[in-house]
């Protein structure tokens, strides 16, 4: 089993930036691919990025591409979303979740192939 835990939501103006956490602990070992997801009010999770947790390459959605930027901290097992030039509408709870194999990447946007998930952390942008 593998758990994680996100940090760092909160509230900030329109422009400004955040820094997301995903401690992840357990049978980290096993852990392949890790991302970030979102969901607003009304709406469906919405995938915003993903890591590979041993080479590091980074994967965005478009909607958030040139702005948010993934990275990871192997050695303590923790994957941060540093999020600059945020928009009212990147309001949400940020999850992040991991998967134990490779999946074909192409299937990263889908929430479905994660085998585990944080209990999310919520950020609010103000316009």
């Amino acid at each position: 089993q593998v758990q994680l835990v996100e940090s760092g939501g909160g509230l900030v103006q329109a422009g400004g930036s955040l820094r997301l956490s995903c401690a992840a602990s357990g049978r980290t070992s096993s852990v392949n691919v890790m991302g970030w997801f979102r969901q607003a009010p009304g709406k469906e999770r919405e995938y915003v990025g993903a890591v590979g947790w041993t080479i590091g390459k980074t994967y965005y959605s478009d909607s958030v591409k040139g702005r948010f930027a993934i990275s990871r901290d192997r050695t303590n097992n923790i994957m941060y979303l540093q999020m600059n030039s945020l928009k009212a509408e990147d309001t949400a709870v940020y999850y992040c979740a991991a998967r134990r194999d490779n999946p074909l990447i192409s299937s990263l946007p889908l929430p479905s192939i994660y085998d585990y998930w944080g209990q999310g952390t919520r950020v609010t942008v103000s316009s």
